[in-house]
């Protein structure tokens, strides 16, 4: 049954104090949300995933030249980072940052969604129509949710050089190599590795369960960041299972995508964000 949501307190005072202009007032709705319908979780397995990466496959090969285009600029903010911190003797955060950078990918898939939306409905998308996702009522929760996931993004940051001074540091290393051989070859060393491995597992591990249908819920349908962040939290506990593979599936894709130097990204992140559409129409089912 849908439901009509007339406002809450916090939508209400934005309205009043940014004014009601028409594409303002509707991005500002679109954070909490203006007309939903109550959705209904499914179960999926191994299959629905295998399906959904095939999709995102097809997908891709469909829109070749549109979709690249529409994620070039991902994989250029992620050397450009990675140049920062060489310049900036931060060598120690090369890893974490190609580690930690693909969490704030599903923003940056946001027109993939929408592409394979359309796709869906037999229309004919491109990289030009794909921008439609980020129509004012799609921009503002988008925006938001996708702060929340910087935030993640910069806490792993935080967590990586503290880890860092904790072990290898405080002094910085001026190249790689003693960087590398000091991380494998001392205790001091492997203490850092662990400690990396296991906090970076749980910073992935938050925004999965945060994003795995979340953004293509957003660019699906007008329904608010609350509900779309209970129905992805709903979806993990449903199928804890399948989620967790696809995470797998997911870390393991980025790595190769990030070498060398980002550049697999180009392809494999247009893969991950076709399928995460098609993985959230058989996650989530609408009245």
């Amino acid at each position: 049954m849908s439901t009509e949501i007339i406002g809450n307190p916090i939508t209400w005072a934005a309205r009043r104090v940014v004014g009601v202009g028409h594409g303002l007032e509707a991005a500002v709705d679109g954070i909490g949300g203006v007309e939903v319908a109550q959705p209904v979780v499914n179960t999926i397995g191994a299959r629905e995933v295998g399906i959904a990466l095939s999709k995102g496959i097809r997908d891709l090969a469909a829109y070749r030249s549109d979709v690249i285009v529409l994620v070039l600029l991902y994989p250029v903010i992620g050397f450009a980072l990675s140049v920062w911190a060489l310049q900036a003797g931060h060598l120690h955060l090369l890893v974490p940052l190609a580690a930690g950078f693909p969490l704030v990918g599903p923003v940056a898939a946001t027109g993939l969604y929408e592409m394979s939306k359309r796709r869906e409905q037999g229309l004919e998308p491109s990289w030009g129509v794909a921008m439609d996702a980020l129509r004012a009522s799609v921009f503002g929760p988008v925006l938001t949710l996708g702060a929340l996931l910087v935030g993640v993004f910069l806490l792993w940051l935080y967590a990586a050089h503290s880890i860092w001074l904790a072990t290898l540091g405080p002094v910085p290393y001026d190249n790689i190599s003693a960087l590398l051989r000091d991380s494998f070859t001392t205790e001091a060393g492997w203490e850092m590795i662990a400690m990396g491995v296991g906090v970076g597992a749980i910073f992935a591990a938050v925004v999965l369960c945060l994003s795995v249908v979340s953004f293509p819920m957003l660019v699906d349908r007008r329904v608010g960041i609350p509900l779309a962040l209970t129905t992805s939290l709903a979806v993990v506990r449903r199928n804890p299972g399948t989620i967790a593979l696809w995470g797998l599936i997911v870390a393991v894709l980025l790595a190769l995508g990030s070498i060398p130097l980002f550049v697999g990204l180009i392809f494999v992140l247009p893969v991950l964000g076709h399928a995460t559409w098609h993985l959230y129409r058989a996650a989530v089912t609408w009245p």
